[in-house]
């Protein structure tokens, strides 16, 4: 990123588009931050607009457009459907915005790369959401990982057994589409495709399968898929939002020659198994790292608006910008590429950067 925007003094202005479901998890952590000012709303929905700048006290507009020209900000989060935030991003970044896109930041490597080329030319950041890697239990274990308690790490398993009722997809029409949504792989596991290669590392190829079982939709409500890393160790990413009659799991386990561990609860907010061949002070740590949030978005959004503070600040470097945000979307591809043709997918893929 080029340094054409100087770094932030004082608060933080932020606007939002996208007043939807996801919304809400950015105006409660915005609204817990001294350092952030939500300053104005929009949607194309101009009735949802109105009704979220009501009760945060902000105006309210129809366009992305009308927003960042009527109000001056600093930052803009994007919560629009996944096929629009490229476009949305690109409109802020030319505007001169810092730009914090829900995930997955595009749902075509070729509109990432576009994103992230006009937040480049802009001089602005490009943060993409992956709130999950801040979970305490994921941080634990991020740090073993690190430390290298596992030694050589043989298998890795991620699976995502949530539920997401018809009428979820019916209530909007874009959800469950391929033009703006994808499918449970794409939206509900993105974050848990993210963690297996954060965490395991680069992804040499994959073999998928995915089927659309029960839900009306045009993408798939089910998938699994067998990923070969580079380091040689196997991986299974398992989702479905089938599962009845209610959410049941989100987890990651972790097997290596000196270690193994499970986070689990709903999403990934609980560490369900965790044993090393040598002890560390970070084992006392499990039973304060466990958390129970409310819904399976946990409570990453607050931490991750507190991390990027001092990075507008132009006190530190962002941990997932849009490059981050880039590589689980190209798994995610990968995944989809391999269910299509039957194939074994290698990664990276042939679009590259």
């Amino acid at each position: 990123m080029s340094a054409s925007v100087p770094p932030i003094t004082g608060r933080i202005r932020v606007a939002l588009v996208g007043c939807g479901r996801i919304s809400r998890n950015h105006f409660e952590a915005i609204a817990k931050i001294d350092g952030l000012q939500l300053v104005s709303v929009a949607d194309s929905d101009l009735g949802r607009a109105q009704a979220a700048g009501a009760e945060f006290g902000v105006p309210a507009f129809a366009s992305v457009e009308e927003m960042l020209e009527a109000v001056p900000s600093h930052l803009m989060t994007v919560c629009t459907p996944s096929g629009l935030h490229p476009q949305h991003g690109i409109i802020a970044a030319k505007a001169g915005r810092h730009v914090l896109t829900e995930k997955p930041m595009a749902i075509s490597l070729e509109a990432a790369d576009e994103l992230v080329h006009a937040c480049d030319a802009a001089g602005v950041h490009l943060f993409v959401v992956k709130q999950n890697r801040l979970n305490p239990p994921v941080q634990l274990l991020k740090r073993a990982i690190d430390k290298g308690r596992f030694g050589r790490i043989h298998m890795a398993n991620t699976t995502v057994r949530w539920t997401r009722p018809q009428e979820y997809y019916d209530a909007e029409p874009w959800r469950g589409t391929w033009e703006f949504d994808g499918g449970a792989i794409m939206n509900q596991a993105s974050h848990y495709v993210d963690l297996m290669q954060w965490l395991v590392g680069p992804v040499e190829s994959v073999m998928a399968k995915t089927a659309t079982q029960a839900r009306r939709i045009e993408a798939e409500d089910s998938g699994v898929a067998v990923l070969k890393f580079r380091s040689g160790a196997l991986g299974v990413i398992e989702v479905s939002v089938l599962t009845y009659p209610r959410n049941l799991e989100g987890s990651i386990t972790i097997l290596g020659e000196k270690g193994s561990v499970k986070i689990g609860g709903t999403a990934v907010n609980r560490v369900e198994h965790w044993q090393f061949e040598t002890y560390d002070d970070d084992d006392k740590l499990i039973d304060a790292a466990n958390t129970n949030p409310p819904t399976v978005y946990g409570f990453g959004h607050e931490a991750y608006y507190r991390n990027l503070l001092p990075v507008l600040h132009g006190v530190a470097r962002p941990d997932t910008d849009g490059r981050a945000g880039r590589k689980s979307l190209e798994l995610i591809l990968g995944i989809y590429e391999s269910a299509k043709t039957g194939c074994e997918v290698p990664i990276p893929l042939r679009t590259r950067l």
